[in-house]
């Protein structure tokens, strides 16, 4: 069992910057962050491992970045650059196994999730 308890979030003109906090009560294998944008099914945005390896998904590389504080059981989702179309809810998951990937990448392979926190970019 794992707690996970978000912060950040929050209203940002395009363009703008955005970090989302992630801790975990204990120390998962994996934590990774989701979004949920308007009409969409809740998608991965990317991972991080214990041993600090991290990956963001095509769709948001170059703008998002993660890091994994490991000694603080902490994930952050760094949102640069952000788009209207970013706007939704973005969630933190956690899992007592290797990050997903790829088509396995999915909502029903983590178990636990944080409260969520809503993002909204505007014009």
């Amino acid at each position: 069992q794992v707690h996970v308890v978000q912060s950040g979030g929050g209203s940002v003109q395009a363009g703008g910057s955005l970090r989302l906090s992630c801790t975990a009560s204990s120390d998962p294998y994996c934590l990774a962050w989701f979004r949920q944008t308007q009409g969409m099914e809740r998608e991965g945005v990317g991972t991080g491992e214990g041993d600090g390896t991290t990956t963001v998904v095509n769709s948001v590389k170059g703008r998002f970045t993660i890091s994994r504080d490991k000694a603080n059981n902490t994930l952050y989702l760094q949102m640069d650059s952000l788009e209207p179309e970013d706007t939704g809810m973005y969630f933190c998951a956690a899992r007592f196994a290797p990050c997903p990937w790829g088509e396995a990448f999915i909502r029903s392979a983590f178990a636990f999730w944080g409260q969520g926190a809503q993002v909204t970019v505007y014009t």
